[in-house]
């Protein structure tokens, strides 16, 4: 892999998957296209995101490192891991894609044993993955076993993908434990994102509850110096930045779905005021709660669409 220079840039994408099931499945023509066309920053997800690649050629951009693509390839990538797709000029790539709540699959099969599954979900988020299928062929046949089930939607598709899912996770969760001891190029940065997990947990579980940087310092068993430094670094971001995002995109969730007053829903998704919540819902999305409202574009489309400035203080 080479070392390249930052991004400046940053996107957080946020993908709401199906009730009922542990698999939001991204399939057909829609991703036969040229990735990255005048998009020159990275993005993270909400969900873990596995992308399998039938055919085409570019890069892969995963944190400061990029790494070529082509057809039968696939890439593993874990919530919160900065990333892009870009295709080679004037080519088409053929990518399908599927979004897992690992954590929430993982707790759920495992209601009885917690530390079985926190054990899991960490190893699990612990590092992104890019292998050409021959590479790993067992991974790779559970991936399109469980597309073509989510496709087909025959019946006990749910149940058959639950199965493969949980096959799956396993195998990376093992492949990920093998790997964690060994010295990689960019094994301190690797560090540093384990370092936040337990942050970006803990905004995701309490986003609707007053949130200080201390208290996420804490949570992580590190000073509150050394944590903005260390956030900051990994997301390109700043904490409250962060936090604002993901409160922003559980209001457009609630905007959409809902007829609740603007003012409730900023309460519910931990704003202190209307106008704080107003401010940043514009700076975000580029229009009002109302306006958006009244015309619901597509979450991902919106976010963060400009420069992210990192600056000390919450």
């Amino acid at each position: 892999m080479s070392s390249k220079k930052k991004k400046t840039k940053m996107e957080y994408r946020f993908y709401e998957i199906p009730a009922g099931s542990p698999v939001l499945a991204l399939l057909g023509e829609k991703w036969k296209q040229s990735y990255g066309r005048d998009i020159d920053y990275l993005h993270f997800h909400n969900q873990l995101e596995i992308g399998f690649c039938y055919d085409g050629e570019g890069t892969l951009t995963l944190k400061d490192d990029e790494v070529p693509f082509g057809g039968q390839m696939f890439s593993v990538i874990p919530r919160n891991f900065p990333h892009t797709t870009n295709s080679t000029p004037e080519t088409i790539s053929r990518w399908e894609y599927l979004f897992v709540d690992a954590d929430g699959f993982l707790r759920e099969v495992f209601e009885k044993n917690s530390m079985m599954a926190d054990s899991l979900i960490r190893r699990v988020n612990r590092r992104a993955h890019f292998f050409r299928v021959a590479e790993q062929p067992r991974m790779a046949e559970k991936i399109r076993q469980i597309i073509e089930a989510m496709r087909g939607h025959r019946e006990f598709y749910q149940e058959e993908v639950r199965g493969l899912l949980l096959a799956f996770l396993m195998e990376l969760a093992r492949m990920n434990r093998e790997s964690e001891e060994k010295q990689e190029p960019n094994g301190e940065e690797n560090a540093d994102s384990t370092l936040i997990a337990r942050a970006l947990d803990y905004i995701s579980d309490c986003y609707d509850k007053p949130i200080r940087v201390e208290q996420l310092a804490e949570v992580c068993h590190i000073s509150e110096t050394h944590f903005r430094r260390v956030f900051c670094q990994c997301m390109h971001m700043t904490p409250v930045e962060y936090l604002n995002r993901v409160r922003v995109q559980m209001a457009c969730d609630s905007l959409r779905k809902t007829n609740d007053q603007v003012g409730v829903i900023a309460a519910r998704v931990g704003f202190s005021t209307l106008s704080t919540f107003n401010r940043n819902f514009k700076q975000i999305m580029g229009k009002t709660p109302q306006e958006w409202r009244r015309n619901p574009e597509h979450f991902e489309r919106k976010l963060l669409n400009y420069d992210i400035k990192t600056e000390e203080g919450w």
